[in-house]
């Protein structure tokens, strides 16, 4: 179901438009690229478990999924995020593969979760997108049991992950008007100052704070490079609107400045991450 309207903001219109519809396109590629996270979520969820489970930004699913089908049949999976093109893709996922999990789409800031719903609380990459950061993790923390726990994982700084960063700095003389990262906007790299997550979830009512910096190899097959740098990110997003031969120019200069990425058929990276864990005490 659709529940809360989404807010009328920036992050909205990205993810209901070109940024949405191209995360299911390249769901399959992003899955396998970032299926080390989904294990560590799931893992950190014990074989069986009886309860309710919240995925936060759940995207097409495959964290939400998995989770849903470690739990015993008495526990439940949530999953909800802000885009209509990748909560459709996500339930036509749960639908075709039987997995009793469920979706919403909303805004995990402003939705009236059910209060004290959930035991626990996850986010594959799915926080760093708030307008409102404390006022998003204290509406979690109200929909958050006595004692549930939080795990989230968010990416560090863009310094700490130049692959991310690097369609970006090769595209910027062909794209004049790429926008900018601000920091700590809403985006990729919001939450990439440790402090500020200890004052966020600090302020928004989580206890036993702790934040570790994880450090994880990916890789995705090269085969599909174009179609990462072309369809994702500010680049991506960039190249929906250029002419031809701009078009092709970008991607010529972006696939080769991506050269010390490739080894043989694959393409490898590091993904410089925190692993956020808190409490919801009390």
């Amino acid at each position: 179901m659709d529940a809360t309207p989404a807010t009328d903001n920036e992050q909205n219109a990205l993810w209901n438009g070109l940024a949405g519809r191209a995360w299911v396109d390249a769901q399959h590629l992003l899955d396998a690229m970032y299926k080390p996270f989904e294990d560590l979520l799931v893992d950190a969820i014990p074989a069986g478990f009886a309860g309710r489970v919240l995925d936060v930004g759940c995207g097409t699913g495959s964290t939400t999924l998995a989770l849903a089908r470690r739990l015993a049949p008495g526990g439940r999976c949530l999953g909800i995020d802000i885009s209509e093109p990748m909560i459709a893709a996500a339930r036509m996922r749960a639908q075709q593969e039987g997995t009793p999990a469920s979706f919403i789409r909303a805004d995990a800031q402003t939705h009236a979760f059910e209060t004290a719903g959930f035991e626990r609380i996850v986010s594959r990459f799915g926080v760093m997108f708030f307008d409102d950061p404390v006022r998003a993790f204290a509406n979690l923390r109200r929909a958050a049991a006595s004692d549930a726990e939080l795990l989230c994982i968010a990416w560090r700084s863009a310094a700490e992950n130049p692959f991310m960063t690097t369609a970006e700095r090769a595209a910027a003389a062909l794209l004049p008007t790429l926008p900018a990262r601000r920091q700590d906007a809403p985006g990729q790299f919001a939450l990439a100052d440790r402090q500020r997550i200890g004052r966020i979830l600090e302020q928004s009512g989580w206890s036993a704070v702790e934040i570790h910096p994880l450090d994880v190899a990916c890789t995705l097959p090269e085969k599909d490079l174009v179609l990462y740098l072309t369809r994702l990110g500010p680049v991506g997003r960039a190249l929906h609107e250029a002419d031809e031969r701009t078009r092709t120019r970008v991607i010529e200069t972006v696939r080769a400045a991506f050269q010390p990425f490739v080894h043989g058929a694959e393409v490898h990276f590091n993904a410089a991450c925190w692993r956020v864990e808190a409490r919801a005490n009390g």
